[in-house]
């Protein structure tokens, strides 16, 4: 079913691929590893993919030697990764309906999709289904409310006073940011062994680069909201922007932010 999140939210990242795959994408990249090790992921697993964006994960399930198929529920996103992944079988597919048939799968993974679907629980119920009994579940998101890299946009808006229009919704998953709430979505959708770990790292930006290809490219609900501000209180949050990019300068002069997100693994109950 969907609701007025998920309508957001394929508003929110039409056209958005190419400036997300040059921008956040690289942020993301930190977690591929831990999460194909959560779920198993090695030479012959069938794993699938979910919400795939330009391919990250999936590479690196085929560097394992996995079979990979992916989905995306932007086309824009799943084109990119078809064409970076061209091992992978990619698929459009929004959450939480997959083309797949039941216990299709050895692992499922998704890098930050949970936190971009309207329905949570349903979402998780769906990607359970797809799984063999005793296959794993490997999920991350973001630590919320947001800090670090994921808030530097956000704090500047705040510091200047933009309001957030009642018109853009919030995601849903605000309420599972957190170790426990996490597990404890895995465990009501149906999910065994369900555990979380926090996942800690710095992320070296180009300030320029992170403010063109977010902020002003409508990456993100934060970017929309700026984008509907006129040029003076635009010019205003870029000055904070960057008072606060300064706070994270090293003495090398490189710009080094945190990033705080969490690890869910869980696994398929047998239906026997």
């Amino acid at each position: 079913m969907t609701n007025a999140f998920d309508v957001f939210e394929r508003e929110l990242w039409d056209g958005r691929a190419d400036a997300y795959e040059q921008g956040f994408a690289r942020l993301t990249a930190y977690t591929v590893g831990p999460l194909l090790d959560a779920a198993g992921v090695g030479a012959g697993t069938r794993m699938l993919d979910v919400g795939t964006g330009p391919g990250i994960v999936a590479a690196g399930a085929v560097r394992r030697g996995a079979s990979v198929t992916a989905v995306d529920a932007d086309p824009g996103m799943a084109r990119t990764a078809a064409r970076n992944v061209p091992e992978a079988d990619v698929d459009v597919a929004v959450l939480p309906s997959l083309p797949y048939g039941d216990e299709a799968f050895d692992a499922v993974v998704g890098n930050f999709v949970i936190n971009h679907v309207g329905e949570p629980v349903t979402a998780v119920r769906e990607l359970l289904r797809v799984l063999r009994p005793g296959g794993r579940l490997a999920l991350t998101c973001w630590v919320l409310p947001p800090s670090g890299a994921l808030a530097l946009l956000k704090e500047a808006m705040d510091e200047v006073g933009v309001q957030w229009p009642d018109d853009i919704p919030v995601t849903p998953f605000m309420e599972y940011g957190n170790p426990d709430a996490f597990a404890g979505l895995l465990r009501e959708a149906g999910a065994g062994e369900a555990g979380v770990e926090a996942l800690d790292w710095e992320h070296v930006i180009d300030p320029e680069e992170w403010w063109r290809t977010g902020a002003m490219a409508r990456v993100g609900s934060n970017a929309v909201v700026l984008a509907r501000q006129d040029e003076a209180t635009i010019a205003k949050v870029k000055a904070a922007y960057g008072r606060r990019v300064e706070e994270h300068r090293r003495p090398d002069g490189e710009v080094a932010v945190p990033a705080h997100a969490l690890l869910a693994r869980g696994v398929r109950l047998s239906t026997g």
